[in-house]
């Protein structure tokens, strides 16, 4: 969560989304994030600091992952994990989110 809180903080955003807004994300996101345990161990990345991503996935049985990562992207699909652009995410339809069966846009 720290780590999503100082990268939503970052001023590159500034001409997309006000502070205030990111801020609020991040309030109500706290709220409905569910804590997953991580039991896998993965070692995929280029970065190795990524791999954590995909062990969250993987362990929060995940569908998509949505990240601006370019290495990480490189990797979908992931077991079945699709890994896409915050703009390829909000084009799935959220009937596909709902039933599983999640295609990449």
């Amino acid at each position: 969560m720290a780590e999503l809180a100082q990268t939503i903080s970052r001023d590159k955003f500034n001409p997309y989304v006000s502070l205030e807004d990111r801020q609020e994300f991040f309030r109500l996101y706290a709220r409905l994030a569910e804590w997953v345990p991580i039991s896998s161990t993965v070692r995929v990345c280029r970065d190795p600091k990524d791999d954590k991503f995909l062990e969250l996935a993987v362990d929060g049985q995940a569908q998509i992952l949505v990240t601006g990562d370019k290495d990480l992207r490189g990797l979908s699909p992931y077991r079945d994990i699709q890994i896409l652009t915050p703009a390829a995410a909000l084009a799935v339809p959220d009937a596909e989110l709902l039933s599983g069966s999640t295609s990449v846009p």
